[in-house]
C-alpha cells in the first residue's frame, strides 16, 4: 500500500489492525463473561436444591451484572465493527507488482504509441470543437445550460446522430465476444459500494435520497453486480457483458476546469465492456480488453496512444490500469477517452462474487475488469477536430457511414 505513495493509507491501515485487535479482546471478554453466567446459572440451581437461599441470589445479582455487562460488550462491539467497516470501504485495492511506481499522473509512462500522430496540424483542424460544433449548429451547450444548469451539453443534428453513432459503432465492435446488457441507471447504496464509489467518493455521486437510489456513474455499476451474492461455476469463466449507459458524475471539485464543449459533464454516454475471470484468466483478458478499446480507436483513425497508470495516480480500486487517450489538435491537447482496469478481488470481494474451482471443495472470489469500449464526448470532440475540414465542414470517419443515415459528412445549414 505504500506504493501508492499517501502516507495516510497506512494511517488507515494501522487504525484498522487496532480496531480488529480491539474487538478480538471485547470477543475474548464478551465469551468469558458467558462462561460465567452459564456457570452461575447451574450454580443458582444447585444451590436452590441445597436450600442455600442467600447464596443463590447472590449468584442471580451476580449473573444479572454480568448480563448488564455483556449489553454493554454488544455495543462496543457492534460500534468499533461499524469503526472498523467503514474504514475497510476506505481502503483502496493494492497495486500489481507491474504497475510502474509513480507520484501522480506525471509519472504515467507511455507504453504504445502515438498512432496515426501526423507530422503537423493544418491551421483548420486547430479550431476547438466548441467552435466548429456551435458554427455547424451541432453542439448548443447554451440551451443545455438552460434546461439543466451549468456542465451539462446538448447535440443536435448530425452530431446527435454521430453520438448515437459511436455508441452503436462500440456494440457492435465487441458483439462477437460479449453479451448486451441493458442495466438499470439508478442503483441501491449496496451495488455503488461494490464496486468502491461508495463511501469514499459520495460527493461525485447523484444520489436520490427519498428512494436510497444513485445514478450511475459508469454501466461497470449495474454490470458488476450482476452476480453479487452468487456462487459461480469455474467453468462459465470468463464471463463477458457490455452496456450502453447515460453516465452521471457530479464532478465535484472541478469547477472552472475543461468547462468549454464537451470535455467535462455532468452526464454523457458511454459503452462499457465488463469481465468477471479467475485471478489465472485476468492478466490476458487485461490485454485483450485494452486491445478491444484500442482496435475502435484505430478503426476511427485517430491519432491515439496508451499509457499506463501508476500506483500514485490509481483509482480507489484499481489493481493494474491502462488508459487510452487521443489527441484533439483544435484543443492541443490529449483526451483521456478509455481506461481500462483490473482490479482483482477488490470488487468480488465488496460484492460477495464467487465461483467454484472444479474439482475443488469450497469457494474462491471472482476477478473483475472493465473498461470504457467508448465513451462519447470527448471521442465526438476529438472527431470534430481532426475530421474539420478546410470549409468548415466535418467529414464523417469512414467506421461511422452505417450509422449516420447516408451523411458522409457534416455543414452548415
Amino acid at each position: 500500500m505504500a506504493r501508492r505513495g499517501k502516507p495516510e493509507l497506512l494511517d488507515q491501515l494501522t487504525a484498522a489492525a487496532s480496531f480488529d485487535s480491539q474487538l478480538r479482546e471485547i470477543a475474548l471478554e464478551r465469551d468469558a463473561n458467558r462462561n460465567k453466567i452459564n456457570e452461575l446459572s447451574k450454580q443458582v440451581g444447585q444451590l436452590r436444591r441445597a436450600g442455600s437461599t442467600i447464596e443463590a441470589e447472590a449468584a442471580m445479582a451476580e449473573s444479572r451484572e454480568r448480563g448488564d455487562a455483556e449489553k454493554r460488550l454488544a455495543g462496543r462491539a457492534d460500534e468499533m465493527q461499524a469503526r472498523l467497516y467503514d474504514l475497510l470501504l476506505r481502503i483502496p485495492n493494492v497495486p500489481h507488482p507491474d504497475a510502474p511506481d509513480g507520484a501522480g499522473e506525471d509519472d504515467n509512462p507511455v507504453v504504445k504509441g502515438p498512432i496515426a500522430m501526423p507530422i503537423a496540424f493544418a491551421d483548420y483542424q486547430q479550431v476547438p470543437h466548441w467552435e466548429t460544433g456551435s458554427a455547424l449548429g451541432i453542439l448548443d451547450n447554451e440551451r443545455a445550460v438552460k434546461i439543466s444548469g451549468s456542465m451539462f451539453t446538448m447535440m443536435r443534428g448530425l452530431g446527435a446522430t454521430m453520438s448515437r453513432a459511436l455508441c452503436q459503432f462500440a456494440l457492435d465492435a465487441n458483439a462477437d465476444e460479449f453479451e448486451e446488457i441493458r442495466p438499470p441507471s439508478l442503483v441501491t447504496t449496496a451495488t455503488l459500494t461494490a464496486t468502491g464509489q461508495l463511501p469514499k467518493f459520495a460527493d461525485d455521486a447523484y444520489a436520490i435520497e427519498r428512494d436510497d437510489l444513485w445514478c450511475i456513474p459508469t454501466a461497470e455499476v449495474p454490470l458488476t453486480s450482476l452476480a453479487a451474492g452468487e456462487i459461480l461455476e469455474e467453468a462459465d469463466l470468463p464471463m463477458k457483458f457490455m452496456a450502453f449507459s447515460p453516465c452521471y458524475r457530479r464532478e465535484a471539485g472541478s469547477a472552472g476546469r475543461d468547462t468549454r464543449g464537451m470535455l467535462r459533464t455532468h452526464e454523457f454516454d458511454k459503452v462499457e465492456i465488463l469481465s468477471y475471470a479467475t485471478a489465472e484468466q485476468a492478466p490476458a483478458l487485461l490485454q485483450m480488453m485494452v486491445g478491444r478499446a484500442e482496435a475502435l480507436l484505430a478503426k476511427l483513425e485517430l491519432p491515439y496512444r496508451i499509457i499506463e497508470i501508476c500506483t500514485g495516480d490509481m483509482g480507489q480500486s484499481h489493481h493494474r490500469s491502462f488508459d487510452l487517450e487521443v489527441f484533439a489538435p483544435g484543443s492541443d491537447r490529449w483526451l483521456e477517452v478509455s481506461s481500462v482496469s483490473w482490479f482483482s478481488d477488490y470488487q468480488g470481494r465488496r460484492a460477495d462474487m464467487r465461483y467454484r474451482p472444479t474439482g475443488e471443495k469450497g469457494t474462491r472470489i471472482a476477478h473483475t475488469l472493465n473498461g470504457s469500449a467508448l465513451a462519447v464526448p470527448r471521442v465526438w470532440a476529438a472527431i470534430v477536430e481532426n475530421y474539420r475540414q478546410a470549409d468548415g465542414s466535418v467529414r464523417i470517419p469512414d467506421a461511422l457511414l452505417p450509422y449516420m443515415r447516408g451523411a458522409t459528412e457534416i455543414r452548415s445549414k
